[in-house]
């Protein structure tokens, strides 16, 4: 069995500050993906490395850094040793940098499960920010068969800024029109999900319920009132969603609890 986790820390130092390693010490974690990283790939190392340290291993670390200092950053933290690694999409765009790391990691039957670390931007209605996010979520819509194609398993983990349909979003009918749940947005969802051909793996194990959230402001009530967002991904290639068993989003306890904004998104996988 193979655990994957997939969370936005939202500046890993402020997350461990507050607990992240508590939380990572008690969840057997094998692949670790993180968006939003906020810090030099030395800096990560050494994070990574006070929250692992119980483990009695040295984890392998592949870090894709943001162009602009303090923004972005995404990586993809595993136990076993990659065998390739990749960052970026599209034409390499200098506000679209740390928002896409890819590793390879064989498995035991000689095949390779590839694992994609991705943040999308979260972009703002009317401004530049809503260009470059539709620009990268059309990067990734013509990428991704791409890499199904080359690839034995693909999964694609992350925080894509996008609640998908009305059931990802508590208060869906006050952000028809605000970024995260624009119709233009939400229509690239059904292209990932359908002719690119990858599984929402989330929902399919929880059906059609509302959520659940993996998003929620630290504004006013949302945590307590549940008030929150769908818009952190599980997304697999056909195959691999059937290996897929028991999902779960790691919400605090308390709001007090919270090291991020976001909760981990944590899916087993039926590999080895």
């Amino acid at each position: 069995m193979t655990r994957i986790a997939s969370v936005n820390v939202n500046g890993i130092r402020a997350a461990h500050r507050k607990g992240m390693g508590e939380w990572l010490a008690e969840r057997e974690i094998d692949v670790l993906a993180l968006q939003e990283v906020r810090a030099d790939a030395a800096i990560t190392r050494r994070l990574i490395d006070e929250m692992t340290e119980g483990t009695g291993q040295q984890w392998y670390l592949h870090e894709e850094e943001a162009a602009a200092k303090g923004r972005a950053g995404v990586a993809v933290v595993t136990r076993a040793e990659p065998s390739a690694r990749r960052t970026g999409i599209g034409a390499g765009h200098t506000e679209d940098q740390g928002r896409w790391a890819e590793v390879d990691l064989p498995l035991s039957d000689g095949s390779v499960l590839t694992v994609v670390s991705v943040y999308v931007h979260s972009g703002e209605v009317g401004s530049i920010k809503q260009d470059h996010k539709m620009r990268f979520l059309a990067d990734m819509q013509r990428y991704l068969p791409q890499l199904a194609a080359q690839k034995d398993h693909v999964l694609v983990v992350g925080d894509l800024n996008v609640g998908h349909t009305e059931l990802d979003i508590k208060n869906w009918k006050g952000n028809r029109k605000n970024s995260g749940f624009l119709p233009e947005e939400r229509a690239f969802f059904d292209e990932f999900f359908g002719v690119c051909g990858y599984v929402d793996v989330a929902r399919r194990h929880a059906g059609e319920v509302d959520g659940p959230y993996t998003w929620w402001s630290y504004r006013g009530q949302a945590f307590d009132n549940d008030t929150g967002w769908r818009i952190d991904y599980h997304m697999a290639t056909p195959a691999l969603a059937e290996l897929s068993e028991n999902p779960r989003v790691d919400r605090a306890a308390d709001y007090s609890l919270r090291w991020s904004d976001h909760a981990p998104l944590v899916v087993d996988y039926r590999l080895s």
